[in-house]
């Protein structure tokens, strides 16, 4: 059975509708002003009763269930009323026909340039009745206060503030179109001439009275997920909808404002601020996030349960956090496990400064964080000494074996489940088991993009390197401070000049953490130079200066005597250790032949069957 309906419905209706309430938005479509040009097009289009496209709308009698709101500049009687249809595709020319032509307000729209401007609209009837005119020259928009001024505001070109003056210059209000017959009087009363009104009337004005819009009506049997793909296949010309902001819609139908929860109100923060005031590594948690972590535990307690009560298999529910997962989230689900995902979230960032991370932008994966948080939660004080020594390795493989890259949620999901119980003395988790790492990989690690390469900054990090000017630990509070960021060993200055390969230059291997002061004696020069004139301004010694290195992997010999390859082989070998101790696992050499038989994942078939 289909879906939708399509019927055409007269402006004039349409427009009463939208003005008395009966047609409205949902809440979570933004506010959209069209610049003068497009409503000066848009009018024209339908004077000559030409097609503007259709209009779609959901019926709100149905199962799914938004808080709505009125139509920019309807009257506060529209706030009050039941809407018949909400509006998911067309609200910009909708709004901007109520506006222009049926409201008898100012228009708020914008320049070109998205400059702020407040215009009343009007039809230059004499250019409307010439053949030779383009239609959109005969829509007039002038400003607040109807007179239109050149040379700086000196002269007065147009003066449309009295009727008399509209009457005088031909120019007919455009928010009269579907009103007029007060204004046909006073302007035939004031010229005497009957036969050029009744021109205008027939060949504009009845255009506007007689014009309908195709409306596609999703019908009240239309499931959820239809109507979110449907909104976001015609939305093309705005930003993606949000997961959330649907969410939020829908709560709001129940009284629950899940905005105000999570955004905060002028009374009292909300959750995003409280997660960024309790550590800055929490800055780039989002919405969504802060809902996958809900559904996570939501859906993980729906397992159990179902466990509980002797079910196995198939018949076991889903644990997932995907998109349709968060948009069949129930409301009392997320108000039990709003608290646990916040200190889930807490107790993430904890585990993460112990692991050398500090800042968002320092974090491997933002999406591996999501089931971090969901298992820290979940585990509470079963997380002990032996259950974190698992969960550090589980998160070092996710990170090195470069595994939430793609399919996430799938992999959260799995790992949700596989990770307590491997904690609960179960079999490892299949992150923990396909992950892998070749050594090859570190020459390609260049930049930040990359999860393994924030990973590898965190491993030296955790291991204690120091400063080499102040021999300072990097722990968070000098990482803030000192600016700490990653650097050349060798600086990209001195390897050009010595015909080092860019790949070399720039990968992992050549860079390691350095506050900014440090980096800026560095300059340059080849490192025994760089070497010596650190330890001459900080007056320390050689001994102590390759103590400092040390800390970072470096063997000192190969700085002191400028020798690259050595240096990269050497420090190459030695992040693989790092790695190794991390993963619990063997780094994989280009001379060695063959794979392991636990491969990378293809979770194509998890995908296929969590959808």
């Amino acid at each position: 059975m289909s879906t939708f309906k399509t019927n055409p419905m007269l402006l004039k209706t349409l427009l009463k509708d939208v003005e008395e309430g009966r047609i409205k938005l949902p809440e979570f479509q933004r506010s959209w002003v069209w610049d003068e040009a497009r409503i000066k097009s848009l009018v024209a289009s339908v004077s000559m009763a030409f097609p503007i496209g259709a209009v779609m709308a959901l019926e709100t009698n149905g199962t799914v269930k938004f808080k709505d709101r009125p139509i920019e500049g309807t009257p506060e009687s529209a706030k009050e009323a039941t809407a018949n249809m909400l509006i998911l595709d067309g609200q910009q020319r909708i709004t901007s026909l109520y506006q222009s032509c049926k409201r008898q307000a100012v228009v708020q729209t914008k320049t070109a340039r998205n400059k702020q401007i407040h215009r009343w609209f009007y039809i230059d009837m004499k250019k409307a009745l010439n053949s030779q005119t383009d239609r959109e020259d005969a829509i007039i928009g002038v400003p607040e206060d109807k007179i239109v001024r050149a040379n700086f505001s000196r002269d007065i070109e147009l003066d449309l503030s009295t009727r008399e003056n509209e009457y005088r210059n031909f120019m007919f209000p455009l928010n009269r179109v579907l009103d007029y017959n007060h204004w046909q009087k006073g302007f035939i009363r004031f010229h005497s001439e009957f036969d050029f009104f009744f021109t205008f009337q027939e060949l504009v004005l009845n255009k506007f009275q007689e014009y309908s819009i195709p409306i596609i009506v999703l019908t009240s049997d239309t499931k959820l997920e239809a109507v979110c793909i449907v909104f976001e296949k015609v939305n093309t010309g705005g930003k993606p909808l949000e997961t959330f902001e649907l969410v939020t819609a829908m709560y709001a139908a129940r009284g629950f404002n899940l905005r105000d929860d999570w955004l905060g109100t002028s009374d009292a923060p909300g959750r995003r601020q409280r997660l960024r005031d309790y550590s800055r590594l929490l800055d780039g948690v989002s919405s969504t996030d802060f809902l996958q972590v809900v559904s996570l535990l939501h859906t993980n307690s729906l397992r159990n349960t179902a466990r509980e009560e002797g079910k196995t298999g198939q018949e076991l529910p889903m644990v997932t956090a995907k998109r349709q997962s968060l948009l069949r989230l129930p409301l009392e689900a997320y108000q039990q496990h709003r608290d646990s995902a916040q200190k889930g979230l807490e107790e993430a960032a904890k585990f993460l400064h112990a692991l050398g991370i500090f800042r968002a932008k320092d974090v491997p994966y933002q999406t591996q964080l999501i089931p971090l948080a969901a298992i820290l939660a979940e585990l509470g004080s079963r997380l002990l000494a032996v259950g974190r020594e698992k969960l550090v390795k589980w998160y070092w493989s996710g990170v090195l074996g470069e595994l939430y890259g793609s399919a996430a949620e799938s992999r959260s999901a799995r790992d949700m489940v596989e990770v307590p119980a491997w904690i609960d003395n179960g079999d490892p988790p299949s992150t923990v088991r396909k992950a892998l790492f070749p050594a090859e990989r570190l020459d390609t690690l260049r930049t930040r993009n990359s999860a393994a390469y924030k990973g590898l900054i965190a491993l030296l990090m955790v291991k204690g390197v120091r400063d080499w000017r102040s021999g300072q630990r990097y722990n968070e509070a000098v990482v803030f401070d000192e600016a700490v960021d990653i650097h050349h060993i060798f600086p990209r200055h001195w390897c050009k000049e010595h015909g080092i390969v860019d790949g070399q230059i720039d990968s992992i291997v050549n860079k390691t953490p350095l506050s900014s002061s440090t980096n800026r004696i560095l300059g340059g020069e080849a490192p025994s130079k760089y070497l010596r004139r650190l330890e001459n301004d900080t007056e320390m010694s050689v001994e102590e200066s390759d103590a400092l290195l040390r800390t970072h992997v470096i063997a000192p010999d190969f700085l002191r005597s400028d020798d690259f390859d050595s240096f990269y082989n050497d420090r190459k070998s030695q992040l693989c250790s790092l790695i190794e101790e991390a993963m619990d696992k063997k780094v994989f050499w280009d001379h060695e032949t063959g794979e392991p038989e636990e491969g990378r994942e293809d979770l194509s078939a998890t995908d296929a069957e969590e959808d």
